[in-house]
C-alpha cells in the first residue's frame, strides 16, 4: 500500500472506531475525574484499578482482557502522573500486546495451487461482501482469484456473489439454488487448477439453526476437496459482525467446534461502539485475525494491524 493509502486507511480506522474509542474514553474518564488528585500520583489506586477494569468490560473488551490489562497497570509507574492520557497510552500498549500474536495476514502460500479458502459466518455478517473484498485484496497482490457460490441455501447469496464477481472481474462457479455445494466446490477446484488460479474463495451456508446439517455439509465439502488436494481447505475463515459485540464470541465458539475455524475477519467496525470485542476475541480464543473492515468500499477491508488498532481503540493519536 502506498504512503497515501496508509494515511487514508489510518484516517478511516480512526473514523470507523470513533464510537468504540469514545465509549472507552467515557468509561475511562471516571478514573481521573479528580485530575488534581490523580496527577499527583504515579500509580493507580485499587479503586481506580477497579474502575479501569469495569471501563474495559463496559467497552466490550471482555473480562479476561480487562483483568489482564488491570494486572499490567497495577504496577505501572506514571512518570508524569496518572492522567487520562497517560492511562490511555498504557491501555493502548497492553491492548497491542494482546493483539500482536493474532495479527496474521491471510497469505497465499499453497502449492500446488489453488489455495482453497472456505468462508463461513451467519447470514447478515457481511460474509458475501467480505469474500469480494478479500478477492480484491488478493488482486492487488497480483494473484489470480476465483469465487465459488457454495451457499446454495439462499438464492440471494448466489445473485449477490455474481454481482460482486462481475464488478471486480473474477470468474465465479455457481449452480442452482438448492444444489449440492460439494459438487460446486469440486467443479470450482477443477477449473481453478486447470486455469492456474492462485486463490479459490468459497462461500458457504451461514445457517446455524441446524448445526448438524451445516456440519454434514462442510464435512462433505472437505471429503470432496480431500480427493482433489489432501491439503484443502487451506483456510476456514469466519466472518464476524462487530455490531454483535459479545455475541460474536459465541459464534466463534460454535463455528470453531462445527467447522474447524482457522482464522477470523471482523466486519462493520464503523458505526459501532463494540469494536472492543476484537480484543476479547484475541484474548479468549487466540485465533488469527486476518483482516478487518470499516466500510462498504472494496478497499475498506485491510490486513489487521495490531498496534494501529490498539491506538485507535484507546483513542491515542
Amino acid at each position: 500500500m502506498s504512503e497515501e493509502g496508509k494515511t487514508s486507511w489510518t484516517q478511516r480506522l480512526f473514523g470507523g472506531f470513533r464510537k468504540t474509542s469514545e465509549r472507552l474514553s467515557e468509561n475511562l474518564a471516571a478514573i481521573s475525574e479528580n485530575v488534581t488528585a490523580v496527577v499527583a500520583k504515579s500509580r493507580l489506586s485499587e479503586d481506580q484499578l477497579d474502575d479501569l477494569e469495569d471501563a474495559l468490560i463496559l467497552s466490550d473488551l471482555g473480562p479476561r482482557a480487562a483483568l489482564r490489562i488491570r494486572e499490567a497497570l497495577s504496577g505501572e509507574r506514571f512518570e508524569r502522573g496518572a492522567s487520562e492520557e497517560a492511562i490511555k497510552q498504557a491501555v493502548a500498549e497492553e491492548i497491542a500486546a494482546i493483539l500482536r500474536p493474532v495479527a496474521v495476514p491471510l497469505e497465499i502460500t499453497a502449492f500446488p495451487r489453488p489455495q482453497v479458502i472456505l468462508v463461513i459466518g451467519v447470514n447478515g455478517s457481511g460474509k458475501t461482501t467480505t469474500i469480494a473484498k478479500l478477492a480484491h485484496l488478493f488482486q492487488e497482490q497480483d494473484y489470480g482469484v476465483m469465487l465459488a457460490a457454495g451457499d446454495t441455501f439462499r438464492a440471494a447469496a448466489i445473485a449477490q456473489l455474481a454481482v460482486w464477481a462481475e464488478r471486480i472481474g473474477v470468474p465465479l462457479v455457481k449452480g442452482a439454488e438448492g444444489g449440492d455445494p460439494a459438487s460446486i466446490v469440486f467443479d470450482a477446484v477443477k477449473l481453478a487448477t486447470d486455469t492456474g488460479i492462485d486463490a479459490l474463495i468459497v462461500d458457504t451456508a451461514g445457517r446455524l439453526q441446524n448445526k448438524r446439517e451445516l456440519m454434514d455439509e462442510l464435512a462433505k465439502i472437505r471429503r470432496v476437496l480431500g480427493r482433489l488436494n489432501p491439503e484443502a481447505p487451506h483456510n476456514v475463515v469466519l466472518v464476524l459482525d462487530a455490531t454483535n459485540g459479545q455475541n460474536a464470541l459465541q459464534q466463534i465458539e460454535t463455528f470453531r467446534d462445527v467447522a474447524g475455524v482457522t482464522g477470523l475477519v471482523m466486519t462493520k467496525l464503523d458505526g459501532t461502539a463494540r469494536g472492543g470485542v476484537l480484543v476479547a476475541a484475541a484474548e479468549q480464543y487466540g485465533l488469527p485475525i486476518h483482516a478487518i473492515g470499516v466500510g462498504e468500499r472494496l478497499d475498506d477491508l485491510r490486513p489487521f494491524d495490531a498496534d494501529l488498532v490498539a491506538r485507535v481503540i484507546a483513542g491515542v493519536a
